[in-house]
């Protein structure tokens, strides 16, 4: 389990492996109101590889735009 914040015990978002689950929900990643996405271990291969080539890096600017952070 990967918590993304560590310092309390708030019910801060995580991400998990269900291993009761069918293969194409086997990952899930919970957020801190309760809402949960699953998916396979490929789909969160191909989010991480996006993540790590920058894909991902304008939508969290469109995102943050406003907000007092580039």
């Amino acid at each position: 389990m990967r918590v993304f914040c560590g310092d309390c015990n708030c019910g801060c978002p995580e991400l998990f492996l269900d291993p009761e689950a069918d293969l194409p929900r086997r990952i899930v990643l919970a957020d801190d109101f309760g809402q949960r996405v699953q998916m396979s271990v490929e789909q969160l291969e191909e989010l991480v590889s996006d993540a790590k080539s920058g894909l991902l890096d304008e939508l969290i600017r469109r995102a943050t735009a406003g907000r007092g952070r580039s």
